[in-house]
């Protein structure tokens, strides 16, 4: 069968290759055609737009940007019309994504959506566009299911996809040799995948380095950026910069810094203590505050529904804070345990892997009635 698939960002590209690698195993003659980068790319098909010239965060980003937004929507439409794939697969990415379905939609074309919208944090009525435009939806997050079906809407949900990609890992044996990272602990900088993230987060995160002098802190670099770029913040501090290496980064880091995203549940499920950070435009965030309905930003908070990790965002982003909740989570023996019996409890919530597998097996059976 034939596979249309769009990831816009960074996370959408790890579980877009995860279930690509998924459906191959499923059907020996999968044709990919996609938006995504590079894991992706690693999986075979063809590549249509890399995702590094696609993702604009927050709604004063969206608006400065939208003739390139609107060019590549136009882009997306002409070229699925011209392949005419079996299923078009949308992974999160809803304001890009949710307009691609409904042109989709139109032109009967099979819509499976993997990795909900957002839709239970704010203006919820979205769900309505969704089981209009969307043939099956596959979510990710336990307490999605409830909120579909009070919609309406049924959903499957198939389990976490960060967990099949964790499973899948396997450490470098000499990753802290190779990287002449040995004699003093690590703390991990992810400072995001979007240019606006990196520059409004890495130099707070940086600007810490110098009160904890034991430690190393390194930087997980995004494979679309170059070296150079996470260097103009460094301001001559000796700071590594690592790409394709997050995991092996994780799996031996003592504490991390981490950007609002998919990467604070991975870093929490790596069982690293952390704290999360986040800067907005200010119009953004004044737009977000009046719309957003849900006590936390963090993935780990929502899925816990409890204050998991501390969540300093905008104006609480401030070195001092930082500097104070890193010196917490390394220094405060009570405050790193309950933070690691929390994750205990995490893990228990967030099950087993296979969300790929499942959610490939679905796809298969959906499309195969059609």
């Amino acid at each position: 069968m034939k596979y249309y698939l769009i990831a816009g960002e960074a996370s959408g590209d790890l579980h877009g290759a995860n279930l690509m690698k998924a459906l191959k195993e499923r059907d020996s003659d999968a044709d990919f055609r996609f938006f995504g980068g590079d894991l992706m790319q690693a999986e075979g098909g063809a590549i249509v737009k890399h995702f590094a010239d696609m993702a604009f965060m927050g709604f004063f980003e969206v608006v400065a940007n939208l003739n390139t937004i609107l060019k590549n929507l136009k882009f997306c439409k002409d070229d699925i019309a011209a392949w005419q794939p079996d299923v078009l697969i949308l992974i999160d990415f809803p304001g890009f994504n949710l307009k691609i379905a409904e042109f989709a939609k139109k032109n009967d074309l099979l819509v499976c959506y993997y990795i909900s919208p957002k839709v239970w944090a704010w203006n919820q009525k979205r769900v309505l566009k969704i089981k209009r435009v969307v043939d099956h939806m596959f979510c990710i997050l336990p307490f999605e299911v409830d909120f579909y079906k009070k919609w309406g809407m049924e959903v499957d949900y198939v389990g976490n996809p960060l967990l099949d990609a964790i499973d899948a890992f396997k450490p470098e044996g000499d990753f802290l040799e190779n990287n002449h990272l040995s004699g003093k602990k690590l703390i991990a900088l992810l400072p995001g995948s979007r240019r606006q993230e990196i520059s409004r987060l890495l130099p707070e995160m940086i600007s810490v380095s110098e009160q904890f002098p034991d430690y190393r802190f390194v930087v997980a670099g995004a494979p679309s950026f170059k070296k150079e770029y996470y260097e103009q913040f460094f301001h001559e501090k000796d700071i590594p910069v690592l790409f394709n290496s997050t995991y092996d980064l994780l799996s031996h880091s003592e504490a991390a810094i981490v950007a609002s995203g998919t990467a604070v549940l991975e870093t929490a499920l790596f069982n690293v203590p952390e704290l999360l950070v986040y800067r907005g435009h200010p119009i953004s965030i004044g737009i977000a505050k009046a719309l957003v309905k849900i006590k936390f930003i963090g993935l780990v908070n929502l899925i816990m529904d409890s204050p998991v990790i501390k969540e300093l965002i905008q104006e609480d982003c401030s070195p001092q804070n930082i500097a104070a909740e890193l010196n917490n989570i390394l220094n405060n023996k009570t405050y790193r345990e309950k933070m690691l019996a929390d994750y205990d409890r995490l893990d228990e919530k967030m099950g087993k892997p296979g969300a790929s597998a499942k959610t490939a097996a679905l796809i298969i059976k959906y499309a195969s009635k059609k």
